[in-house]
């Protein structure tokens, strides 16, 4: 087969480059034309291309794992509701449906489909975290999702081109910021419309009137790579469990991995129950963070699509707190779906030793601030004539130490969301950020060593409290170093005048008040006596390790400058290693 044949080989692998720039620039219209910060700030989104069985194509590279590979599965619920056959040009379909989207109701999931020559030739789909869906505000506190907010099935936003405006409006009024949410659908619809003129521009650049071809090259070949990799890793059977906070008790998430031929099989067999607060996970978000992390460590450079994606199957029994059924409330689901893939790193750090960091912070560490009246608790006089105010502010702690590297500092793993300038946030509302930097000690020694947390301190310009939606994890239970690294820091949120928030649920902070939120760092990684003591001396002089860590945990005496005594650093490691 020549290069001049539209598809031969060569250029069939050209088209695949091309469509991941078209999926690209769709997620990068989506940030452009976002109205909420999560979108245009942080790029908590989704965005990607389907063939006409609901098979993904290709994926923006900006986007979450939790949006992107649960909206790989959503695309079949809408096939399935409305056939291919049924669709027309100028449909646009959305949802916010936890079982059937990504997981809780604040993420809108969009699919468009893309017809050439009357006929459908692909489907475009893109997600994005709305500020607010009404209900309680997203927390931690509801029993049932009928308290979280709006629930839309899967349905038609617009139909041959003609938006359903009773839809919007039935949004509209049931949300506390209706500009920026109904704002953010029309920039889900309309990143999709850009999506597909990029890929009309591609077909007739390559001279193609479908996917069909294209779509085989790409699903075969990357179910091949991906299954050329797991081959790799020593068969067999391998468990693994980590003791996370929970709301009020612990819970414990248990994973036997099975690693042969035809992929990687995982089961949650062993898991606790659900909770009866917004914990839960549904099983999309489940299969979208444990499949990530499997690829992370195994087979990271094959691109995710449909293909990749079918060589890792993920299971969990109906009624523990990875599967949970309708109406369980869900509105924080990535609190314990964020620490999915540490779970799979414990699993494969096994079958590939000196391979997988140290646990991590993981779940994220979000400000989600909120004012205006009836917002907070205690006297509703206080917040009669407060400004009201939902700001969502993207934060992380530190991840684990990895294999020859340092943990990232301050990083949003494995969510991958950009931190939302503070800046941006008290632009809109009356919160103030008088201090955020790095949280010193935080990072777990080892020889290589976990990335720090951050502290932030925040408070309110109005004349009336504030309150906070805490939906934090790695308080009671932090960051476990591995292969003698040692733990990450715990979280806090605590106020000024000392009283300790609890890490999950709707709290008050007094007008007069400040909050203090220290996030965990994450776990080292080796024996921290193993580091450099030029390393180490190092992270003293940055202000990243205190003299009295270096001493203790590392057996270095160095001080506040970063200058070694040699004679008693000898003397130290010598001693421990008697």
């Amino acid at each position: 087969m020549s290069i001049n044949d539209p598809l031969s080989p060569i250029r069939l692998q050209l088209m695949w480059d091309r469509l991941i720039a078209v999926v690209e620039e769709q997620a990068l219209a989506l940030i452009r034309t976002g109205f909420s910060t999560s979108t245009r700030e942080a790029g908590d989104l989704s965005a990607g291309v389907f063939d006409v069985d609901g098979a993904m194509l290709a994926q923006a590279v900006t986007g979450t794992p939790g949006h992107i590979n649960s909206m790989a599965r959503a695309v079949r619920h809408f096939l399935a509701k409305f056939p291919a056959k049924t669709m027309k040009p100028g449909d646009i379909f959305l949802t916010n449906d936890p079982w059937k989207g990504t997981g809780h109701l604040h993420d809108f999931t969009f699919v468009t489909p893309v017809f050439r020559k009357g006929a459908m030739v692909a489907m475009f789909a893109s997600t994005c975290h709305v500020v607010d869906i009404g209900g309680r505000g997203m927390g931690t506190d509801a029993r049932q999702v009928y308290e979280e907010g709006l629930y839309i099935p899967l349905m038609r936003f617009a139909r041959e081109g003609v938006v359903d405006e009773t839809l919007v409006d039935i949004v509209r009024v049931n949300v506390r910021e209706p500009v920026q949410v109904i704002g953010d659908l029309y920039s889900l619809a309309t990143c999709n419309e850009v999506g597909s003129r990029r890929l009309f521009e591609m077909m007739d650049e390559f001279a193609i009137d479908d996917l069909s071809r294209l779509g085989t090259h790409i699903l075969e070949k990357s179910k091949n790579a991906s299954l050329e990799a797991i081959r790799k890793i020593t068969p067999g059977v391998y468990k693994f469990a980590m003791r996370v906070d929970g709301y009020d008790k612990p819970l414990d998430l248990v994973a036997t991995m099975t690693i042969g031929e035809s992929g990687i099989d995982v089961d949650f067999t062993g898991t606790s129950g659900a909770s009866s607060y917004g914990i839960n996970v549904p099983i999309c978000y489940t299969e979208a963070y444990s499949s990530f992390g499997v690829k992370c460590i195994v087979a990271p450079k094959v691109p995710n699509n449909e293909g990749s994606l079918s060589v890792i199957r993920v299971t969990a029994p109906v009624g523990c707190i990875l599967n949970v059924e309708h109406p369980a409330p869900v509105a924080a689901r990535h609190v314990t779906g964020q620490m999915l893939p540490d779970v799979m790193f414990g699993c494969l750090h096994q079958a590939m030793p000196n391979s997988v960091p140290a646990e991590g912070a993981s779940c994220l560490w979000n400000l989600f601030a909120i004012g205006g009246p009836g917002r907070t608790d205690g006297d509703p006089a206080e917040t009669a004539h407060a400004q009201p105010f939902s700001v969502m502010s993207f934060h992380a702690g530190g991840t684990g130490a990895r294999p020859g590297a340092d943990g990232l500092s301050a990083t949003a793993f494995p969510s991958g969301v950009k931190n939302v300038p503070i800046e941006i946030n008290e632009a809109v509302s009356p919160i103030v950020v008088w201090r955020k930097e790095y949280r010193q000690d935080s990072g777990g020694a080892g020889e290589f060593r976990g990335g720090l947390g951050q502290i932030m301190e925040v408070s309110t310009l109005d004349k009336a409290p504030f309150a906070i939606s805490a939906y934090y994890d790695r308080v009671e239970h932090p960051p476990r170093g591995r292969e003698g690294g040692l733990n990450g820091a715990s979280g806090t949120v605590v106020l000024t005048s000392g009283k300790v928030l609890r890490g999950k649920g709707h709290q008050t902070v007094p007008q007069t008040e400040r909050c203090i939120i220290s996030m965990p760092g994450g776990g080292g990684l080796g024996s921290p006596r193993h580091r450099p003591v030029e390393a180490v001396a190092e992270d003293v002089r940055l202000g990243f390790v205190s003299v009295e860590a270096a001493r203790r945990d590392y057996g270095v005496a160095v001080d506040a400058h970063g200058v070694v005594d040699r004679a008693e650093t000898a003397r130290l490691r010598a001693v421990a290693a008697e």
